[in-house]
């Protein structure tokens, strides 16, 4: 039923935006909707065609990537949850990043905590409330004046024992029992195994393969970082300038 919803609610942001289409809205709706969550042989069967050989496999490449950023970006219009997912390399934290420039963005890492320095804790002795990290740029971000998009960004594998306690959270009334109701705009993990249906459900989805990237945007983001002096030591193998040892 929230699958249903979310496309329901997409088809709506896509009429008030595009009065005269109709039959072609509920498609469009489906596909913002699903897409992102594919896997790249899932997309042939969702297509209905064959992928086009290309000759420049690295314009391919890109390409895909830029169209992983622009689904990221649909997916945040319809759901106020979402979760990247692919494994380490994939380019989920830099296609989080791309969107630095018009959000503000703060990232942990939940497994490096405790669950109270992450949601907070009362302790029993002085009979105090100590806000934990999340609890605290919640409480900061609710009170914030400016108007500013404001995403808190899980960076670590996901445990059944802290992302239990976000279901109040990405649920429709998006309220973190413990704070004043900020919303939690993304989490990043490698899979989620370990996670409930309730969890998944409650989330927008865009997987990250790393065939999408591949090698090549690693080595040439590293030769540019190389100091000009080592130039002429460079050599052009494949289209891809090497450094020579």
């Amino acid at each position: 039923m929230r699958a249903v919803k979310t496309v329901i609610s997409a088809a709506g942001n896509l009429k008030r935006e595009n009065l005269d289409m109709n039959e072609l809205i509920c498609l469009r709706a489906i596909q913002d909707v699903n897409v992102p969550k594919f896997l790249q042989d899932d997309l042939k069967l969702f297509k209905g065609i064959n992928l086009k050989d290309v000759n420049d496999d690295c314009i391919v490449l890109i390409a895909a990537y830029i169209s992983k950023c622009i689904q990221l970006y649909e997916t945040t219009v319809v759901r106020h949850g979402l979760m990247l997912v692919g494994p380490a390399g994939s380019g989920k934290t830099k296609v989080s990043l791309l969107h630095v420039a018009v959000i503000q963005i703060y990232v942990l890492n939940p497994k490096s905590i405790t669950m109270g320095q992450l949601y907070g804790e009362y302790d029993l002795l002085t009979h105090e409330w100590t806000d934990g990290i999340l609890s605290s740029l919640i409480r900061g971000g609710a009170a914030s004046m400016d108007k500013e998009t404001k995403w808190y960004m899980f960076d670590g594998p996901v445990d059944a024992v802290w992302i239990e306690n976000m279901n109040t959270v990405l649920d429709d009334n998006k309220k973190l029992c413990l704070s004043s109701g900020e919303i939690i705009k993304l989490t990043d993990v490698q899979d989620l195994a370990v996670a409930s249906p309730a969890t998944v459900s409650r989330c927008g989805m865009v997987y990250l393969e790393p065939s999408i990237l591949g090698l090549t945007p690693f080595t040439e983001c590293w030769l540019k970082q190389i100091p000009k002096i080592l130039n002429p030591y460079a050599e052009n193998k494949g289209g891809h300038r090497v450094a020579r040892q």
